[in-house]
């Protein structure tokens, strides 16, 4: 059978190693633009999206710095009103002699000279007698904070007054005093609201705590009277939409300070030097992500057209090698067809040889029975002749009348034919083919059936044998006549490498662990190659003694019943052989195994 020479052009033979070297390099180099483009990618992102979120932070801390001293003027202008229409005679002699038809006038020209968002004017019982909003006149605000604590200082009162609809109220109020005795208060309004309507206009989000934490100024209408964690909490939960899109948004930004409107925002607080009031701002991430995500655009843009350009030069080469691969397609077709042929005739042959093999098998079988006929001939002929004593001594007692003495010889003579009838049910049974049926067999019933068809042989050569087994079974999958005949060969090879001993012993350790293994050692000369041993037709007999097959069937079986034989010299003298098989599952072990591997 001749072998098919492959060209190094042929697809299918050994690559050059030029070739394979530009390929390796090839992938090597895209994957190294790959990784290298997305390294940059994320280090530019991290470093922009660092620099550009900083930058934000420090133009937003420098327009809260403004708004704070908006804020912060406009209380301090506004602190001075009360403290000068307090002092107003005009005012004093209106309340003193109840005569308001000119006051409300003069306030309101008062408002619009100061800019202030309202004035009032109360007398002792709390009643608004002249406002800038004539609707108040007539109003009682006898239990609010700013009439109520002015009356019981003689200083200007600060007070707050949130409301949810109309927002915060920014008042100052003093007492009006005529000739020790107050006479009523002036009450102004800071106008504060007018920043709330500039800031919703450039910033995302703006807030004014007060001392004790509550929101009371700000363009969320919803935040006002409220904590600061209780506003950012009190947000509508996004949907599963604009969680995905939030996620994928987010990856690349630092962890959000706080979330407005569903989006995540920077945070940014500053201090007013006003009854404890600090001013916090929210920032969104927009235009820290534009910024960044147009500068990826462009490397992105950049190392797509460096790959492209890479694959463009590779699909072109492939070009080429497809060209030059149709060329040689017709060339391949007849390789093929003619390796199809080569691997029919192989199948064939090696069926053949199994065919062979399995003929040897059964010659070394039967090689093996025509050497133990002697032995068993020998073991025939004495129940023989033992049943020709006992039944000349039957006759002698039936003529003496001697009946029952008559029938125990008769039952010695049936005694005598059950051993010969096991002797030759062991050769038969010996003498048949092997199947290929595995069934669970117990190892130590094949042992005891080996040595029990080995009797004769045994006895002719007396060799001491001496059995160590196990007390439970030891079951593996196996083909019970074919393990047997296994244990025999490396029987008969013990008792061949004992000739010749003054005391020959054969000694068989039947052991189990991971897998059974089965040890047969004698203290024979040993084994001269072990290399070679298991080589069909090496032997160390001489000719016409032996063929040379024993321990190569042998090895074929063992390794078909998916275990191992091995062989080693002993250290004392001697030969060990070693056959390992796979232990049987305890939950496959079919009941009776033993028994019918025994029989």
């Amino acid at each position: 059978m001749t072998e098919p020479v492959a060209s190094s052009d042929t697809p299918g033979a050994p690559e050059p190693l030029g070739r394979w070297l530009r390929r390796i390099a090839l992938r090597a180099g895209a994957v190294i633009v790959v990784c290298v483009a997305i390294g940059t990618i994320w280090m530019t992102n991290a470093w922009l999206t660092e620099r550009f979120t900083e930058t934000t932070r420090v133009r937003t801390e420098l327009r809260l710095a403004l708004y704070s001293g908006n804020v912060l003027s406009e209380l301090q202008r506004t602190s001075v009103v009360p403290l000068l229409l307090a002092r107003d005679p005009i005012l004093i002699k209106a309340l003193e002699n109840n005569d308001f038809s000119s006051t409300s006038a003069q306030l309101i020209t008062a408002r619009e000279e100061i800019a202030a968002a309202s004035i009032r004017l109360l007398d002792m019982s709390g009643r608004v007698v002249a406002a800038t909003n004539r609707n108040l006149i007539g109003t009682s605000y006898a239990d609010e904070a700013f009439f109520v604590e002015a009356q019981r200082s003689r200083e200007t009162i600060f007070t707050t007054e949130t409301q949810q609809s109309t927002g915060t109220e920014f008042d100052y109020s003093r007492a009006l005093i005529a000739g020790g005795h107050p006479v009523g208060v002036i009450v102004v309004e800071a106008e504060l609201s007018k920043f709330e309507r500039s800031w919703a206009g450039i910033s995302d989000a703006v807030a004014v705590v007060d001392s004790e934490g509550k929101i009371i100024l700000t363009t969320e209408p919803k935040w006002r009277g409220l904590t600061l964690n209780a506003a950012l909490a009190a947000r509508p939960a996004p949907t599963a939409i604009e969680r995905a899109l939030q996620a994928t948004a987010d990856w690349a930004n630092d962890p959000p300070d706080a979330w407005l409107r569903g989006q995540a925002v920077m945070r940014t607080e500053t201090r007013i030097p006003f009854r404890g009031w600090k001013m916090v701002a929210f920032t969104g991430y927009e235009s820290v992500r534009e910024r960044v995500n147009a500068v990826l655009a462009l490397e992105i843009m950049g190392f797509a057209i460096l790959l492209a350009a890479g694959f463009y030069l590779i699909s072109r080469r492939a070009r080429v090698q497809t060209l030059a691969y149709r060329r040689e397609s017709t060339e391949l077709r007849a390789l093929n067809a003619r390796l199809s042929r080569e691997i029919a005739e192989r199948e064939r042959v090696q069926k053949d040889l199994a065919v062979v093999e399995q003929s040897l098998a059964q010659s070394s079988k039967l090689a093996a029975l025509g050497e133990m006929s002697a032995a068993v001939s020998h073991e025939l002929n004495q129940p023989l002749a033992a049943m020709k004593t006992y039944l000349a001594g039957a006759r002698l007692l039936l003529q003496r009348a001697r009946v029952e003495e008559a029938l125990s010889s008769f039952q010695r003579i049936d005694d005598l034919i059950e051993r010969m009838g096991a002797i030759t049910r062991q050769l038969k049974s010996y003498a048949r083919k092997g199947g290929e049926a595995f069934e669970p067999v117990d190892m130590r019933a094949a042992v005891s059936s080996a040595l029990a068809m080995m009797e004769p042989q045994l006895k002719a050569k007396t060799v001491r044998i001496s059995r160590i087994m196990p007390r439970e079974p030891v079951m593996v999958m196996a083909d019970r006549i074919r393990l047997e005949q296994v244990i025999i060969n490396l029987l008969r090879n013990a008792l061949d490498a004992t000739k010749g001993r003054p005391e020959p012993e054969v000694e068989l350790i039947l052991a189990t662990g991971e897998t059974a293994v089965l040890s047969v050692r004698d203290n024979g000369t040993g084994i001269a190659d072990l290399e070679k041993l298991f080589e069909p037709f090496w032997t160390t007999k001489k000719p016409g003694e032996g063929t040379g097959l024993g321990l190569a069937i042998s090895s074929s079986i063992v390794t078909d019943f998916g275990g191992r034989l091995t062989a080693r010299n002993a250290e004392g003298g001697g030969a060990v052989f070693e056959m390992q098989l796979p232990l049987l599952p305890a939950e496959n072990h079919t009941p009776g195994a033993g028994v019918k591997a025994a029989e």
